[in-house]
This record gives structure tokens, sequence and C-alpha cells, in this order.
């Protein structure tokens, strides 16, 4: 199914029917952090219930214990930092944009690596579309079943989201566990960079973690498709999908 759109005055084109999924499965085996254990996926079992085909019973009835912020791909709206409720349920009003992929290697400042403004100024102020997606480099596929907790793993400098508060970015990817150092003593300078400090014209915008872009996607623009689930909490488990972009 090919669809045409306009982009920055320019016709392009995409293929419905080859989607670039860079999302990471809630599973035993996939990523995690904040020092939470790997989720816990059980059949639900009583005296007259078996909720597993393999163990006997008529259907597969599983309880899943996890954590959307530590476990696999997730989206999360102003609600992660607001002291009033904003689920992932009414935050996400849009799911289609133009999204920008940059991989950046971290800055090596002591025993932090960083991830600088003008590590990205050169691709990120030509870009007209909604969405950047943010690689990290090295890129390798240990990042699909990592635990990341007391690891100091790499984050972003405050400038950055600052930027993309100001340049109206709607929705920001990257394939860390956070935008912002793992013990930041609360500061959460990121995060409230981002979303302005909560300012109302910043509400419908979200931030995406824990994904995975092989490195057979390059970099460049391409059309997103954001999936959330639509849980009334501050964020979900979400399946962010690109679609290369061709000209028409």
């Amino acid at each position: 199914m090919i669809i045409t759109l306009l982009y920055d005055g320019l016709q392009c084109q995409c293929n419905l029917r080859e989607p670039l999924d860079i999302s990471l499965p809630i599973s035993a085996i996939g990523p995690r952090a904040w020092y939470v254990q790997s989720p816990i996926i059980t059949p639900v079992i009583d005296q007259q219930f078996r909720g597993s085909v393999a163990l006997g019973g008529s259907v597969n009835f599983f309880d899943i214990h996890f954590n959307p912020h530590g476990h696999g791909t997730h989206t999360e709206t102003m609600g992660h930092i607001s002291s009033l409720p904003f689920p992932i349920s009414e935050g996400l009003n849009s799911y289609h944009s133009i999204v920008r992929v940059i991989s950046v290697n971290p800055e090596l400042r002591g025993d932090d690596r960083i991830i600088t403004y003008n590590s990205i100024k050169e691709q990120f102020d030509e870009f007209k579309g909604e969405a950047i997606l943010i690689r990290t480099l090295p890129n390798d596929y240990s990042k699909k079943t990592r635990n990341y907790s007391d690891t100091n793993f790499p984050y972003f400098e405050k400038e950055v989201l600052l930027k993309m508060a100001e340049k109206g970015i709607v929705h920001f990817l990257t394939d860390l566990p956070s935008v912002d150092r793992e013990h930041d003593e609360g500061l959460l300078q990121g995060h409230k960079a981002f979303w302005s400090n909560c300012s109302e014209e910043r509400r419908f915008c979200t931030i995406t973690e824990f994904v995975f872009v092989p490195d057979e996607i390059e970099d460049g623009d391409y059309l997103l498709n954001l999936q959330v689930a639509s849980f009334d909490n501050d964020a979900a488990p979400s399946r962010p999908v690109l679609y290369r972009l061709m000209s028409s």
C-alpha cells in the first residue's frame, strides 16, 4: 500500500507494507533500568481455572507485572514530572509525524557521556518536521537485553531539550532509558526543559525511551507512526514504527 504525502513542499511516498519497527517488547530478557527486576508474566491459576493452554487450560490468561518506565519501549507525557495527573490516554493526540533519525557519539566528560547540542546542531537546525530520534553510538544488539541500572548511561545536556522545545518538536525519541542523568538528585533538567516546566502549550508533547534503531536504518527523515497503549498513567508501553520516504 503506497501513500503520498506532502512534506516541506515536496511530494513523498511511503510503502505502508514495509514498516520498520523500532520498539523493544516487554519480556523476561528485554532491557530494563531503574533497579527493577525483570517483568513477571504468569498464568492465573486457582482451584477451578488454569490460564495456560500448555498446562491444560482452555485459554491463555496471564497476569503481567511490569514498570512502564523500566521495561521496554515506552512513551511518557508531561504527567511524568507534573503534580497533576496527565495520563498518556489523554496526552497523545498526534500519531503520525515526520521524524529525523540522528546518530550521535556521546562526548566523554570525566565519568559521564553526554549528548551535546553541538553534536546534533547541523542536522537539527535545518529540520522542518515534528519529531527527532537520537540513536547513540556505538549501536550494538546488546541494547535489546541490557540492564542499565547503575551504569551511568549517556544522557542529554539541557540545551538539547531546550532547543527542541523552542523549535516546537512534538515527539522526542531515544534509545536510552532516560534523557537525564541516571543519578541527578531529582533535577530532571532535560525533562523539564522539553516540557518547558509543564507549560500548557507543551502538554501534548511526548518523550519515548528505550527504542532500538538497527544500523540498517540510515540517518535521515522518515514517516513516524507512534502507537501507544491507552493507559491511565503518565507512561505506557509503545510501538514506534518508521516508514522510508521516497520521492514521488
